[in-house]
C-alpha cells in the first residue's frame, strides 16, 4: 500500500508556531486546535473565531453553457443563482445516493456571452466531484477547472466578524447577504468575500491567493484582537457546525443516502429545466418518503454525561432503532449531544424512552427537533 504525505496549507508554518495540534483530514495536515477546543468554540459564539479552511475544493465552471451544465449535474436550480449570490446543493449519483454537498457561487461576469461559477466541495470529496463534473460536461460548452491550488480559505465566524472585517476593507459589508459573495479588498488583498459558514453564526469566508494568506491571516489576527478573536481549529469547528445541525459528508451524508433521506429533499428542485442526474431514482425516493418516511434525522441531548459517538445505536424498547451520525459534548448547551437518524415512529421531539448503547448501557436522551442551537438575529 502506497502512503502519500499530507498536503500543508499555505498557512502552515503559521499554525505551527501558533502552537496548534495538527491532525490528517481528508490527506492535509490541518489544525485540529491551538488550545482549548471549549474556548475556541466559545469565543465563535460570543466573540469570534479565524478558520484556515484551504483544504476545502474549489473548482471553478466557466462558458456559454456552465449555468446549464451545473443544472445537469447538481440537484439545485443554479441557474437561477443571481450573480454574486450563492446556493447550497448537492450532486447525486445516477441512483440518487449522494456525492457531496456544495456551496456554488455565481461570480462577476467577465464577458457578456459567458458566466464562471466556483464550486466549493469537501476536502475529502473534491476529486470526486471535480471528475464528476468533468465527466457531466460533456456536450455543454462550459469548461470545469480544478481551482483547488489556487485559492487559500480563511473564515471569520462569529458576532464580532463583521466589524473586524469592516477594519479591513471598504466592501459593502452591509449590503451583503447571507449567502452572496463579492470581489473586494481585504487588508490590500483581492479576495471574494463571501457571507457564508460552518458554525451557525454571522460570519464571512475570503477566498484568497495562497501567497496572500499569511499577510490576510495576520491583518485580521491584528485587527481581531482588541475583541477577542482566536484562532480555531477543526475540532471547535465541528462541535458548532453540530450544535447547528449542519449534516457532515461521511457522518450525516452518504452515498448510500438520497437527500430525501437526509431531511434535506428541499435542496432538489424537480421543476427546474432539462434533466439532470438522478433526477428519477430521486422521484422514487421523494414519493417513498412521502409515503412511508425512512428513518429521520433527530437531535439527542443527553440526560447523564456520557457521550455518544458515530456509529453507536438508538434504542427504545430493548430494539435498535437508528444510529448515531455526530456526537460530542456541547458547550452551549453544557450537556452531550448527537445527531442520528431514528425510525421515524420515534422521531417526535419530546418521544419517550430513547436512548443510547454506550458500551452496553442504555444512556437516557431527549429526542429534539434540530438545531440545538439558533443565534439570536
Amino acid at each position: 500500500m502506497s502512503s502519500t504525505a499530507p498536503r500543508h496549507t499555505a498557512l502552515d508554518a503559521l499554525h505551527r508556531s501558533l502552537g496548534a495540534t495538527m491532525t490528517d483530514f481528508a490527506g492535509w495536515d490541518m489544525p485540529l486546535r491551538y488550545g482549548s477546543e471549549r474556548d475556541e468554540h466559545l469565543a465563535v459564539r460570543t466573540k469570534a473565531g479565524l478558520f484556515d479552511l484551504s483544504h476545502m475544493g474549489e473548482i471553478t465552471v466557466t462558458g456559454p453553457q456552465a449555468a446549464q451544465l451545473l443544472n445537469f449535474a447538481l440537484v439545485g436550480n443554479i441557474a437561477s443563482v443571481g450573480v454574486g449570490r450563492a446556493r447550497y446543493t448537492m450532486i447525486c449519483r445516477a441512483d440518487g445516493g449522494i456525492l457531496d454537498d456544495l456551496i456554488v457561487y455565481r461570480l462577476a461576469e467577465t464577458e457578456a456571452a459567458s458566466s464562471t461559477y466556483l464550486v466549493v466541495a469537501n476536502a475529502s470529496n473534491a476529486q470526486v466531484v471535480l471528475d464528476a463534473l468533468v465527466e457531466r460536461s460533456a456536450g455543454f460548452d462550459a469548461e470545469v477547472r480544478d481551482d483547488r491550488d489556487n485559492y487559500a480559505l480563511i473564515a471569520v465566524q462569529g458576532p464580532e466578524s463583521p466589524g473586524i472585517l469592516k477594519s479591513l476593507t471598504d466592501a459593502d459589508l452591509d449590503g451583503l447577504k447571507y449567502y452572496a459573495g463579492l470581489p473586494g479588498t481585504v487588508a490590500g488583498v483581492p479576495a471574494l468575500i463571501a457571507r457564508t459558514g460552518y458554525t451557525g453564526e454571522d460570519g464571512f469566508e475570503l477566498f484568497v491567493a495562497p501567497g496572500d494568506a499569511e499577510k490576510l491571516w495576520q491583518a485580521l489576527t491584528d485587527a481581531g484582537a482588541p475583541v477577542g478573536l482566536v484562532p480555531c481549529g477543526l475540532s471547535c469547528r465541528d462541535t458548532l457546525r453540530l450544535e447547528a445541525g449542519m449534516p457532515l459528508y461521511g457522518h450525516e451524508l452518504s452515498t448510500s443516502l438520497t437527500p430525501f433521506d437526509a431531511g434535506l429533499g428541499r435542496v432538489v428542485k424537480f421543476e427546474k429545466e432539462g434533466d439532470f442526474v438522478g433526477r428519477e431514482a430521486l422521484q422514487d425516493a421523494a414519493a417513498r418518503a412521502a409515503e412511508n418516511p425512512p428513518r429521520v434525522l433527530v437531535g439527542l441531548v443527553a440526560q447523564g454525561r456520557r457521550v455518544p459517538r458515530a456509529g453507536y445505536a438508538v434504542v427504545a424498547g430493548g430494539e435498535v432503532i437508528g444510529e448515531i451520525t455526530s456526537g460530542a459534548p456541547s458547550p452551549t448547551l453544557g450537556k452531550p449531544i448527537a445527531m442520528a437518524y431514528v425510525d421515524a415512529a420515534h422521531a417526535a421531539p419530546g418521544t419517550e424512552g430513547v436512548g443510547v448503547d454506550i458500551r452496553g448501557s442504555h444512556e437516557p436522551y431527549e429526542v429534539v427537533a434540530l438545531p440545538f442551537y439558533k443565534r439570536q438575529k
